[in-house]
């Protein structure tokens, strides 16, 4: 039984047989329940719409109002109720019509204790469990759609806007970008996106695993069908059926598998290791890599038709150093979530420290910006991040546009600092004054009284 259903259950019991309604709720109470009598239909719905519960316990037949009306209006009035019915007078046939408009069960007259005692409890559960899975795929929808991947560059706005229009389709796509560009969360967000998203996301890493395991992996293997294969493994392929199987560094994959892959993309069926029996599958692809595809087909090293199979449609994810605009709006959201998730206080950044982030290249992507986020805000002294938080390699190396020897610090004094900070920023924001206070941290009056302060 789930943990859900131990919890004590308010229930409202809506009978015009006084003494029945009150033996069933002395019933319950023994065991823990909470229990409201209702005495009319009327008395009932009131009852329904002034308190909350759990679960509605109803006679089909009463003299003021039927056991269908208060199933179909308590339906409204405490949707996330569990309804019971009970039928004496009427038929088995009515308490039938009576689950149709939202009943999840009928017990009969004379209404057996036991009987009731055992229904109730699981009822509840399974309709705590359908809430706790609703509120778990729009976490789930929250954290992998769209809106996840932090992004208002016009790069990102295109590829969201293309996402949008292919991921509820069966499409492949394949998805290219650098090492820690975000592909694997795209991939996700597609499948959040899709009609498939409560059907398994299995994610494959393809630079993973050895030549002789990735097809055991992928494909499954049955008993026997090599040294080591004591039971059956129906393989990735087949656990993401009726979902996404996503292909992480799929330029990794040996050649002898690829074939193979193509066969399942073509027939629609994977044939295991060792095995003599295809199992139908109908699973979506998305695929990615860092590598260039198409020079690999040139090189012998990847297949062209498999190459065509996966390109149905491509996303080419930009490198951060292509997207600068985007990277404070990444600071923040680092900064929030690991203060969160470490019970730190740190509440911002300071716009010096902001400027050398935004100004590194990040070799590494957002995956760099976000470990380094994440350490900065775990070493941090105070509520707010200073130069001195941020990473040595990032402080002394690395700066777009600083040119070969780094940005020099020391020996500076803070003028000197503040102005080339100012001066760097006016230029990435193409001389926008609004854009420029806002990613400095800094009023705009507070910008204009800097610049004519430092004749910029």
């Amino acid at each position: 039984m789930s943990q859900a259903a131990t919890k004590p259950i308010r229930v409202l019991i809506v009978d015009d047989d006084e003494a029945h309604a009150e033996a069933l709720a002395d019933g319950l109470e023994l065991d823990g329940h909470q229990c409201t009598v209702a005495h009319s239909g009327e008395e009932g719905l009131r009852l329904a719409e002034e308190q909350g519960f759990d679960a509605i316990l109803t006679d089909l037949v009463m003299h003021d109002r039927t056991g269908l009306e208060v199933v179909e209006q308590a339906g409204r009035l405490q949707p996330d109720a569990v309804v019971l019915v009970i039928t004496g007078h009427g038929s088995v046939e009515t308490a039938v019509e009576a689950m149709r408009l939202g009943a999840a069960d009928y017990l009969t007259k004379p209404v057996n204790l036991g009987e009731l005692r055992a229904k109730l409890p699981r009822a509840v559960a399974a309709v705590r469990d359908r809430r706790a899975l609703v509120e778990l795929s729009r976490q789930l929808d929250k954290r992998f759609g769209f809106e996840s991947i932090i992004g208002h560059s016009p790069a990102m706005q295109r590829i969201f806007e293309m996402l949008a229009r292919v991921a509820d389709t069966s499409a492949t796509i394949l998805i290219l970008g650098e090492s820690g560009t975000g592909k694997e969360l795209v991939a996700q967000a597609i499948h959040r996106n899709s009609p498939r998203k409560n059907a398994p996301f299995v994610a494959v890493n393809c630079a993973a695993m050895s030549e002789g395991l990735i097809e055991s992996e992928l494909f499954g293997h049955v008993k026997g069908a090599f040294t080591g294969a004591v039971t059956s493994n129906e393989g990735r392929i087949v656990y993401a059926d009726g979902g996404t199987l996503f292909l992480d560094e799929v330029g990794d994959m040996p050649l002898e598998t690829q074939a193979k892959l193509l066969r399942v993309l073509e027939t629609r069926e994977v044939l295991p290791v060792g095995g003599n029996v295809a199992k139908k599958v109908d699973v979506r692809l998305v695929a990615a890599t860092n590598r260039d595809l198409r020079e690999m087909v040139a090189e012998g090293k990847f297949r062209e038709d498999l190459l065509f199979r996966l390109q149905v449609v491509t996303v080419a994810l930009p490198p951060l150093r292509e997207r600068q605009g985007d990277i404070p709006l990444l600071i923040d959201h680092f900064i929030s979530e690991f203060a969160e998730a470490h019970g730190r206080p740190v509440r911002g950044i300071s716009p010096e420290a902001r400027t050398l982030l935004v100004r590194y290249s990040w070799p590494g992507n957002v995956r760099e910006l976000r470990n380094a986020i994440e350490n900065m805000v775990l070493l941090a002294r105070g509520d707010v991040l200073e130069i001195g938080d941020v990473p040595h390699h990032v402080t002394g190396e690395g700066l777009v546009g600083a040119g070969s020897g780094g940005y020099q610090l020391e020996g500076r004094s803070l003028a000197e600092v503040e102005r080339d900070l100012i001066a760097a920023n006016l230029k990435l924001m193409e001389g926008n004054r609004e854009k420029t206070a806002r990613l400095l941290g800094i009023g705009e009056r507070t910008l204009y009284r800097k610049i004519k302060e430092y004749g910029l």
